[in-house]
Formats: structure tokens, sequence, C-alpha cells
């Protein structure tokens, strides 16, 4: 009963889910190695130790490396110690050269410390070897750092964080190609619209709202500019299909080269970059929660796309279109308008990921988006989304697109080269679509008359 039910769930809309879960699991086990903590977590463990081992008496010099993190361990660790009535006699942070600058300098005032306090990078310096024998009068001071512990690197927050952002761009792109393709259609020009967007983008604010010195309000108009020459694109796209009955794969291919050919038009085949301000990363590098602003946009579209497609009108109209667009047009459904918003739709969110990554990058170059098309529909093909049209869920392509970026940053974190990486991708896709196709004919088996 147990296994039926496992397979009756793989058959499910979100069956691709179990599947994600066990690539998450096998590349969990097989990265778990001894981890560190950092940063203020660090701090904590090791101040708690001092303070258990010395309280009052606790004297302490503190070696770490000029980072925001080790500051912040720097931080903790002084909270720790001084709340204790201990004292940080002095806190390094640089090279091993200016660790050995300050063990000579508390050598000769005949400073005593009780502690050396170190982060993990900094715990192997030499310098900070045999300190009772180089430096007498310092007493007999411990080197410490924080303990270590066993745990997944692939399950670190950071590492989590770094997968959800680096996927951000085909998953929003993803939605737009997940409307076409229930609708029996396709979008090859997606990769192109990227670079397109985000050289129109970095062109205007170099020269139309100000360059460096451009306002907020400047760059959300350039970027906003750019997104609509996409949407237009993606509305011509729609005409083309259906007014004129032109295969959507032929519509799309054909653009794909017309709009990466602007796209290289407009910069001369060179990239933009200079001119474009600091304040232009906050969209692809800045994180006001906490988790980067790309990720927090990623999940509000996925959020208000599947309420569309679940729970309205226009959502019941796309699935009607792609079951059977006769049909769905007898029953009083504006198939081209559908077909035609669709294409748009999916225009204007890769137009949207083309400024996501001018923002990563701060810049604009025609070669942006190269193979992004491919990505996008591996996406959606393998959250569940049926090539034939009239099946498909905007969920099941958040999850197709987390299983692509899970085996990409499993290999990464692995040591695997690229090559395995393609390799895997490509099994995964094909198991997908032979998942679908063996959904459907269970279902038909199942329906027709015994």
């Amino acid at each position: 009963m147990a296994a039926k039910r496992f397979l009756a769930y793989l058959y499910s809309d979100y069956g691709m889910l179990a599947v994600l879960i066990l690539l998450g699991s096998i590349i969990s086990v097989s990265t778990i190695k001894t981890q560190f903590p950092e940063g203020r977590s660090a701090g904590d463990q090791l101040g708690k130790h001092i303070v258990s081992a010395h309280g009052d008496r606790a004297r302490v010099l503190v070696v770490t490396r000029p980072t925001e993190g080790d500051q912040a361990f720097v931080d903790r660790l002084r909270e720790r110690v001084t709340k204790a009535q201990g004292s940080l006699v002095s806190v390094v942070q640089g090279s091993p050269q200016d660790a050995r600058r300050e063990l000579e300098r508390l050598q000769e005032t005949g400073t005593t410390l009780t502690t050396v306090a170190t982060v993990q990078a900094t715990s192997g310096w030499k310098v900070l070897e045999d300190l009772q024998e180089k430096y007498p009068a310092l007493g007999s001071p411990d080197v410490l750092s924080p303990r270590g512990y066993r745990w997944p690197t692939f399950l670190k927050k950071d590492n989590l964080i770094n997968v959800a952002n680096q996927i951000a761009v085909i998953a929003i792109m993803a939605i737009g190609m997940t409307m076409v393709i229930i609708t029996a259609g396709i979008d090859l020009s997606v990769g192109s619209l990227v670079a397109l967007s985000a050289v129109t983008a970095a062109w205007l604010i170099k020269n139309v709202v100000g360059g460096i010195e451009a306002s907020g309000l400047g760059l959300f108009a350039a970027s906003v500019a750019a997104i609509g020459i996409c949407a237009s694109v993606g509305f011509f796209n729609g005409v083309m299909v259906t007014r004129f009955s032109i295969p959507p794969f032929i519509v799309t291919l054909a653009m794909m080269l017309i709009a990466s050919g602007f796209a290289f038009m407009i910069t001369n085949g060179d990239s933009i970059f200079n001119e474009l301000p600091d304040s232009f990363k906050w969209l692809g590098v800045g994180a006001d929660l906490g988790i980067p602003n790309a990720v927090v946009l990623m999940l509000f579209l996925y959020a208000i796309a599947h309420v569309i497609m679940e729970h309205t009108p226009f959502g019941r109209h796309i699935y009607a279109v792609g079951g059977n667009p006769e049909a769905a047009r007898l029953s009083g459904v504006p198939v081209k308008r559908v077909l035609v918003l669709v294409h748009t739709i999916c225009g204007a969110l890769a137009g949207l990921g083309g400024i996501i990554v001018a923002s990563q990058l701060k810049s604009g170059d025609p070669n942006y988006g190269v193979l992004y098309e491919l990505m996008v529909i591996a996406a959606v093909v393998v959250g569940g989304t049926s090539l034939l049209g009239g099946e498909g869920k905007i969920l099941g392509t958040l999850i197709g697109a987390f299983i692509i970026a899970v085996i990409q940053n499993g290999m990464n974190l692995m040591g695997l080269k690229s090559y395995p990486q393609k390799v895997m991708l490509g099994v995964v896709i094909l198991g997908a679509v032979l998942l679908d196709q063996l959904k459907k004919k269970a279902m038909a088996t199942k329906a027709s008359p015994q």
C-alpha cells in the first residue's frame, strides 16, 4: 500500500517535489564535512568557552582577517568577554605579519595573555605556533578557534540562499513560459530578450537618465522602458501566431535572432558598465529582508501567478486553450486574446529577467541570456508541464527550476566539472518527460472501458 501511495504521489501534479527532495538528500549526504561557525555565532561560541575557562581573569588577543564576517566575530566576542569583566587586550585584523608585530609589541611591554582567539582561517598561521617559546613574556596563552561540527555544505544557509539566487532569473522567466506551453506553444526568444532588455536599460541609463548620477526614478523608468520593449516583442509574437497562424516555434525562433541582433546593434557588440550607478545593483544584489531581493521578487511573482492560474477566469482560459482550442472557442473563450496575452506576459518577464541580470552584474551586454531559453523550457518541463499543452502547474515549474539549480550547485560542491552536470540535467529532463508520458498512459488505461 505504501508503495502504491508513493507512486500515486509521483503521478500527481507536484510529483517532482519527491525528486527534488531525493536529490537534495543525496547531495546533502555527499557534502557532509566538518563546518566551522562564522561571524556572531562563532564569536558567541568562543566567548562562552573563554569566559567559562577564565572568567574575569580573561586577557584576550584576537587575530582575524579584515572582513565583515570577522568583524561580527570580534564584536560578539568582545560583548561576551567584557560582560564577564574580562579584557580584550588587543585586536589584530590583518595579515600574519600584522599579528607578529602585535605579538612582539605585547612581548616588549610585558603584557600577559590567557587566550589568543582566532577564526578558523587564522588558527593555522605559523606565527601563532609555539607562543610560549617565542614570546615567554606573554605567559602560556591558549590559541583557540571555534569548534567544528559535522554538517552538509549543501544545507548551509548561505549555500541555500545562493541556490535560490542563482535560479531566480530562470524561475521568473519560466512563469511566462509555463503559460505559453500550457497553451501548446513555445517561446524561443526569451534568452535574446534578456540581452535586449539588459542593454536597453543600460543604454538608457547611460544616455538618457543621467548615467552614473542617475536617480532612483530614472533607473526605474529605464528598467520599465526595457521591460515594455520586451513585452511589445511578446505581443508581436502573439499577433503573428494568432493573426497569421504561424507556428510559435517559427515566430519565436525568428524573433530570437532579431532581438539578439538588435542587442548587438545597440552596443556595437560592446558591454555598457562604467556608466551605471551602484544603486542599480539594488534589485540584483541587495538583500533588504536578509535574502536577495531577486529571490523575494521571484516568490512574490510565483504567488501572484499561482492565484491567477488556479483561481481566475484567465487562468482557466489558458488551460482550456491548451486542452482544445476549438472547444474553448465554441465555449466562448477568447482564444486569440489569451494567446496574445500569454506571449506578452512571457516577453515582459524575460525583460524583467534581463533587468535582474544587468543589476547583478551592473552592466548591459548583448551576450547575456545565451541558452537561457533552454534552461527555462527545461524548468517548465521538469516541473510537470506537458509540451502538448493543457496541463501544468506554476508551482511545479518552481520545483523544476530548483531541481536544475540543485543539480548544478550539488555537483559544483562535489567538485564535478560541467560535463557530468549536462549529462545529469539531460537525464532528469528525459525522466520528467517519461514520467509525464507514463502518467498519461496510466490515466488513459484507467479511463478506457474494460
